[in-house]
């Protein structure tokens, strides 16, 4: 029997098999080119980014919209500049806070009260009622300790981390409070659920030790609290260190990549039965598949990840770029057709 996507999704995070393997693909950007609009045109219209999402979910068979218009929208609500390119996803511009007393004074925005969010919230509203089936819309929410990297830049952050525990402390706070108003607000507005993107707490960018005492602990405060459930991705970095942790954290799902330095049959037998796994198809290398080595990775990570259920096949960073041509997500698609029908027998 064929299952609707809400049905292959549910049936997937309880850690049964479903019909076939889900199949989750965000090229953003492709609907601004196919539409013949700039990016920020797109980009800044929740109707569009709605339009845009039901067309990629139609054309490359998706079975979830990621409710998402550009990362840096929750450092525009806090007062921030965004730059819109025309080949590449929007990007924060100068930091917002720029010497440590900056902080001293940082408060949440108001959800309710701020347009960029509100055209995120109006952009789920819109799918929400315009979607032709069942497929779960998921919202994004930036963790409280990633954030910082858009409101103050790297550097500084990773310096205020180690060098004054007590204004890092007050960021973090305020960033807990948004976090919460935010994610509640997208699932109010018809999310079925939350992706909490936290990549600073990955092993590539911080010390284990330090992500027990910092990101791990915000996380098993903070998603309990979301009205819905949250899945957690680390945007294309490393996460085998700490895989055990983020599983406490009672997230019900992972987005990995176990690419060149981890193993994605040693990332799914830590899993297994207890979150589902979400990856692995590496976006960069996208831009150069054939169809045919398409077919071949997809096969592979199939083989490797899916048998079992408790498995999504998507891109290991949650964006795939523009330069990505579409004939290699029709290959992605019908190779999942192909391979991802269980029993998987590859």
């Amino acid at each position: 029997m064929t299952m609707t996507s809400l049905e292959r999704i549910l049936t997937t995070i309880s850690h049964t098999e479903p019909d076939r393997v889900p199949l989750i693909l965000n090229p953003t950007m492709h609907p601004a080119r196919d539409m013949g609009i700039s990016l920020k045109k797109y980009f800044t219209s929740s109707e569009l980014v709605a339009q845009g999402l039901i067309s990629i979910h139609e054309k490359f068979g998706t079975d979830a919209y990621i409710g998402f218009h550009y990362t840096p929208v929750e450092y525009e609500a806090f007062g921030g500049d965004v730059i819109f390119r025309d080949d590449g996803p929007p990007n924060s511009g100068r930091p917002i806070i720029r010497e440590g007393k900056d902080i001293d004074s940082l408060t949440a925005p108001v959800v309710k009260e701020t347009d960029c969010l509100q055209m995120v919230l109006d952009m789920i509203k819109t799918l929400k009622k315009d979607s032709p089936d069942d497929a779960p819309i998921f919202g994004v929410a930036i963790s409280p300790l990633s954030l910082p990297v858009m409101q103050m830049g790297f550097e500084n952050y990773i310096k205020l981390i180690y060098s004054d525990e007590t204004r890092f402390n007050q960021l973090i706070e305020v960033n807990k409070q948004f976090f919460l108003d935010w994610a509640t607000a997208q699932m109010d507005a018809g999310a079925n659920g939350i992706i909490y993107y936290d990549p600073v707490s990955s092993p590539t960018i911080i010390p284990p030790e330090l992500y027990r005492k910092t990101g791990l602990l915000i996380a098993k405060e903070l998603i309990p609290k979301v009205p819905g459930p949250v899945v957690t991705g680390f945007a294309s970095a490393r996460t085998l260190a700490i895989l055990d942790n983020v599983i406490s954290t009672g997230t019900a799902g992972v987005a990995v990549w176990g690419g060149e330095n981890e193993n994605l049959s040693e990332i799914k037998q830590k899993c297994a039965g207890k979150v589902t796994v979400i990856g692995n198809l590496n976006g960069i290398e996208m831009r150069h598949w054939s169809r045919e080595k398409a077919f071949s990775v997809v096969k592979k990570v199939i083989s490797d990840a899916a048998p079992g259920g408790g498995f999504i096949l998507s891109d290991n960073h949650g964006e795939i770029p523009l330069q990505v041509p579409d004939e290699v997500l029709y290959a992605i698609r019908d190779a999942t057709y192909e391979y991802g029908r269980y029993p998987i027998s590859v």
